[in-house]
């Protein structure tokens, strides 16, 4: 039977398309192969050559961040806890870390400090989970290095007021610790830029802060701070410690119709700079249904009150402060009360890992001051839409839990990972500074 020309064509098709099947056949083993054997390439880029490859994390960046901690005098830290201690002038080394002091007021809102250094001491970390930062004795082996300077609580304890004179005894801590700084061969060599140093309160550190402007920042927000000194890049946002009680068993089967009230707020409504908006937010709010706004100051009765006010409510009211943000946002988050955030300068902790969109409301300033607005976007809000931020809200209240000893993914080890992020770019900042023969040429 004779053969057409179509069908020789069609045959000689038939054998290429089977060849180029087979040799992609084997193409793909050998990458397999070779896949599992180095455990080094990224098959989807051998198929798919448009798309990004996924970043592949080597051994040695999945390991803790590895943290030198400086042994200072207790005076600098602990010792303000305990000021009757004598030993002052030794570092405290000892794993029974004094407690936080139960009845410290307003203090523990910016005790990050003291919740850093815990959890770079022994017994601090669970043995079945591995911490994201871990202390490291050797200096030559840390990726970064922490001062266990307690600067919130220095200002807290020290002159307070700003016009005592007991604020030099914070003034010279401040000198003292800069001046041990300085003598540093590690600080020298980096300029302070791969040191962390806590800074949470806005008046913290106030008198010798320039000293300290290349550091990795531990701040509650940027209200107060020159953009020369601290920003987005270099620092990192840390909750403030919550001091209502965790709403740990809010499993009620209808959350939404439990919490009777719409918008809660309790607390001072006399403020400054941008906290001016609480005196207005109290006009317009005030006296409507469902909304309970109250003047009011953090002692243990008024913390009581705040507990049982936001566990009763659907919303709670964030406006500014004398800074764009307050522990009035985390006091919130763990009572599960939807936040509402009327604040346009603030700035957030693990926004790298949590969408607040997802459990949090936003307004302008602008916005929340039209009458009647603020209510009628909250009323529209339905009651599966609410539920489910509420949901989330159940979901990610640990991430601002500071606890000792540590838990997964907690406060403290949530900063050490945003610490961590820091890292690179410190890293290309010192070797870029330690080559250039011409500083700063960009800036010309």
């Amino acid at each position: 039977m004779c053969e057409t020309e179509g069908e020789r064509e069609g045959r000689g098709e038939g054998n290429s398309m089977a060849a180029k099947t087979i040799f992609f056949f084997l193409s793909a083993l050998l990458l397999i192969f070779l896949y599992l054997a180095l455990g080094t390439i990224d098959l989807r880029s051998q198929f798919f050559p448009d798309t990004v490859p996924a970043l592949r994390l080597s051994t040695c960046t999945s390991r803790p961040l590895r943290v030198f901690m400086y042994d200072l005098p207790r005076r600098f830290n602990v010792g303000m806890i305990r000021r009757s201690d004598p030993d002052q002038d030794i570092p405290w080394t000892s794993p029974t870390l004094p407690p936080w002091p139960h009845n410290s007021g307003l203090k523990k809102q910016h005790s990050v400090e003291y919740w850093m250094m815990a959890s770079l001491l022994p017994g601090a970390n669970n043995a079945d989970e591995e911490p994201a930062a871990v202390r490291v004795l050797d200096p030559e082996s840390a990726d970064v290095f922490f001062v266990p300077f307690f600067s919130s609580l220095s200002f807290n304890t020290h002159g307070h007021n700003m016009t005592d004179p007991e604020t030099e005894v914070d003034r010279k801590l401040q000198a003292d610790v800069l001046r041990s700084l300085s003598e540093s061969k590690y600080w020298q060599q980096a300029g302070g830029r791969d040191h962390v140093i806590p800074m949470h309160h806005p008046n913290a550190f106030r008198f010798l802060r320039d000293g300290v402007n290349a550091s990795i920042l531990i701040v509650a927000d940027f209200g107060r701070y020159p953009k020369s000194l601290s920003s987005l890049q270099k620092d990192v946002v840390a909750p403030y410690v919550h001091v209502v009680e965790s709403f740990t068993d809010d499993d009620t089967p209808d959350p939404f119709n439990s919490r009777p009230s719409l918008l809660f707020f309790r607390g001072r409504t006399i403020r400054k700079d941008g906290g001016r908006i609480r005196s207005k937010l109290v006009k317009i709010l005030a006296g409507h249904e469902g909304v309970h706004f109250e003047q009011g100051v953090a002692s243990e009765e008024g913390i009581r009150t705040s507990t049982k006010g936001m566990r009763s409510s659907k919303f709670c009211l964030h406006p500014a402060g004398d800074t764009p943000s307050s522990c009035r946002l985390f006091d919130a988050i763990v009572s599960h009360c939807v936040p509402v955030i009327v604040s346009d300068l603030i700035e957030l902790p693990y926004e790298d890992v949590l969408d607040y969109r997802n459990f949090s409301l936003f307004f302008s300033v602008q916005e929340a001051l039209q009458p009647n607005y603020l209510l009628q976007e909250l009323n529209k809000i339905s009651k599966e839409r609410w539920t489910e931020m509420w949901r989330r809200l159940k979901e990610i209240s640990h991430h601002f839990e500071f606890q000792n000893p540590l838990k997964k993914d907690d406060a403290v080890n949530m900063l050490w990972k945003e610490v961590r992020h820091k890292v690179p770019a410190v890293k290309l900042a010192m070797h870029r500074s330690a080559r250039l023969k011409i500083k700063d040429w960009w800036r010309r």
